[in-house]
């Protein structure tokens, strides 16, 4: 599994880019692999606050319907539109092209509670999963 070592994660597999105050987020290489092929996203609502660990998006996929929570306080700035007509850019881009939303934080010191690349991969290996 890719576990990029710029950016922060969540333990429900949600990933985090920190630029200044505004934080880019997505999901995983590991999640993405969990659901398979992605077929459908409900992006979240621009202007909307929403609380950490708020479920912000639905993502369905062949396999599966799964809930993506925030994994920092913010405000919805923008989404990634392309998700809409592209899904699949989640499955074959996770950390780049299948970015999910950008969020102006509130707080954001609370990065500081995610996990760590290190720590990541070490929950990722409780878990079975060879990185």
């Amino acid at each position: 599994m890719i576990v990029p070592d710029e950016l922060y994660y969540s333990d429900t597999h949600e990933w985090v880019k920190k630029v200044d105050n505004i934080v880019i987020m997505g999901i995983t290489d590991y999640a993405q692999s969990e659901l398979t092929d992605v077929v459908y996203i409900e992006l979240p609502v621009i202007g909307r606050v929403y609380k950490k660990k708020e479920i912000i998006a639905t993502i369905e996929s062949v396999k599966a319907s799964s809930d993506i929570y925030v994994p920092l306080s913010g405000k919805v700035i923008e989404v990634n539109e392309h998700l809409n007509t592209n899904s699949e850019l989640i499955n074959s881009s996770p950390y780049e092209n299948g970015w999910i939303a950008k969020i102006e934080t509130d707080n954001p010191e609370e990065i500081n509670t995610l996990l760590s690349p290190e720590q990541y991969r070490s929950l990722l290996q409780s878990k079975g999963v060879k990185n």
